[in-house]
């Protein structure tokens, strides 16, 4: 890919950095209740969680079959700080967390710990509109959030870009 593109386009891609972070699915048994009022939660003041959601209720698709599943967010600080910890080490220090958050847990029948090593954008591609043209025979177009910023809008305002970038070409 890189004989593609010169060598200002590669130091604006090598420039973009990304924050990490754990994110842990604890998997239950179809008819496990999980008795909290929300389907999802932010979590202000804790070193470790950030985001917790009831992923069923979230999607709203609670169902007699389907068990319920709970998906945790660690900090992006908690990410940096155990970037190369032992997930199984990892995975105990926020189920502790989780446990003091909401006690009312019931015991998963399974866990999921997986590290997120680019989970959000905290800095962009410098001076790109949304995406960025690689190559133009054959057509090579690269975008994301990237390009923009780590949400729905950012994702939307990068598709939007990168549409507009190749309709010339079509």
């Amino acid at each position: 890919l890189f004989t593609v593109i010169n060598e200002s386009q590669k130091q604006r891609l090598e420039s973009v950095s990304y924050s990490s972070r754990y994110a842990l699915g604890l998997f239950y048994e179809a008819g496990t209740g999980i008795a909290v009022p929300w389907a999802a939660r932010y979590v202000a003041d804790n070193p470790c969680v950030r985001f917790i959601s009831i992923d069923n209720k979230k999607r709203n698709i609670e169902s007699p079959e389907i068990g319920p599943s709970v998906v945790v967010h660690t900090t992006v600080a908690f990410g940096h700080e155990h970037l190369d910890s032992d997930p199984e080490e990892v995975q105990q220090i926020i189920l502790s967390h989780l446990q003091r958050i909401v006690p009312s847990l019931p015991k998963p029948s399974s866990i999921k710990c997986q590290r997120w090593r680019y989970s959000q954008v905290t800095r962009a591609v410098p001076s790109c509109p949304g995406q960025m043209i690689l190559h133009t025979q054959p057509l090579l177009i690269c975008g994301g959030d990237g390009f923009t910023r780590s949400n729905f809008d950012g994702c939307i305002e990068s598709a939007m870009s990168l549409a507009e970038a190749v309709k010339p070409h079509l």
